[in-house]
């Protein structure tokens, strides 16, 4: 059966995890507080700010505690949706002042451009918000490439490493999961694709092995339609 859609991990795959460690993580520790203080009324803060009260069983917290537990959780990598959510509005500050603009490979542009114009269905995956996969490549270095994606999926379909939530993906998509290809650089997201039906191949752009799938060092050695 062909492919039909190829589903993409962001960090370390499309994009290099030293953007997301370097310049993304330590922007939104800078500039979120401040916007916490200042968009604390806003309703689609607010919204997050109360998800944070009721993941952290803090719910009485005061704006400042608030802001307290998020930085902790930024520091720990945490992978909570409501933090996602809210450095996803912080970057889209730092994008639209022209302050951060996106990492993508070049081999990643060229070969997303193609397989666009091949009539492959492209989609993302990542542990980042929608928002914040929209800004990445909606303003990145080499320009808008969200015309090349037809939908982006999040946390909010589940965490990466279980097998559910690739199968909630493929349901969205209304798509077979054998139709899919799933692009990533952790073994355990590719182990959980796999487990749910979908086509794996590993990104290791330093070389190696992801044991037990097809493995490339570069978007060029893709070919969707050799799966």
């Amino acid at each position: 059966m062909s492919i039909k859609a190829i589903l993409t991990d962001i960090e370390g795959t499309t994009s290099a995890v030293s953007f997301v460690f370097d310049v993304l993580f330590p922007y939104a520790a800078k500039h979120l507080p401040d916007f916490v203080r200042q968009q604390a009324e806003r309703g689609d803060v607010a919204e997050q700010l109360a998800a944070v009260r009721r993941d952290s069983h803090e719910p009485d917290a005061d704006v400042e505690r608030v802001i307290e537990i998020l930085l902790g959780w930024i520091a720990e990598d945490r992978k909570a949706t409501p933090l996602k959510a809210l450095q996803g509005m912080v970057w889209e500050q730092g994008y639209q002042a022209g302050q951060l603009k996106g990492h993508v490979y070049p081999d990643a542009v060229e070969a997303l451009k193609r397989w666009h114009q091949e009539g492959f269905q492209l989609f993302v995956y990542s542990s980042g918000s929608i928002q914040a996969q929209k800004l990445i490549f909606g303003c990145s270095e080499a320009g808008d490439l969200t015309p090349v994606f037809s939908g982006y999926f999040d946390t909010t379909s589940g965490p990466k490493r279980e097998a559910q939530s690739y199968v909630n993906i493929a349901q969205a998509l209304k798509i077979e999961a054998s139709q899919v290809l799933f692009l990533s650089d952790i073994v355990e997201e590719l182990d959980a694709a796999r487990a749910a039906g979908m086509v794996t191949c590993g990104l290791a752009r330093e070389g190696g092995e992801l044991a037990g799938h097809v493995t490339v060092d570069s978007f060029a050695r893709i070919d969707p339609s050799s799966f």
